[in-house]
């Protein structure tokens, strides 16, 4: 299994304001991005699968959206979140 729990805690403690704080915006979003990059590795090795590209895309879109919320929020914590990822945009 590529997400264990010790994976995703982490994650939240790095990103988030503690390990338990899996609501925060910037642990969702430091989380989302793992998960769009083992996927999108994933496609390369099996550019057929159509499923996996459609849950790939549902997983841009709600990232995009969590980064858009946080840009309208609080524009200090979208810049170090997008540096901190190295997001494009």
């Amino acid at each position: 299994m590529y997400l264990t729990p010790e994976v995703k805690n982490g994650f939240f403690e790095k990103y988030g304001k503690s390990n338990k704080d899996t609501g925060s915006a910037e642990g969702q979003i430091a989380l989302f991005s793992y998960r769009i990059s083992h996927l999108t590795d994933h496609l390369k090795n099996n550019r057929k699968d159509y499923s996996t590209q459609r849950a790939l895309l549902g997983l841009v879109g709600k990232r995009r959206k969590l980064l858009n919320y946080l840009k309208e929020k609080d524009v200090v914590r979208y810049r170090e979140i997008v540096k901190s990822l190295k997001l494009r945009r």
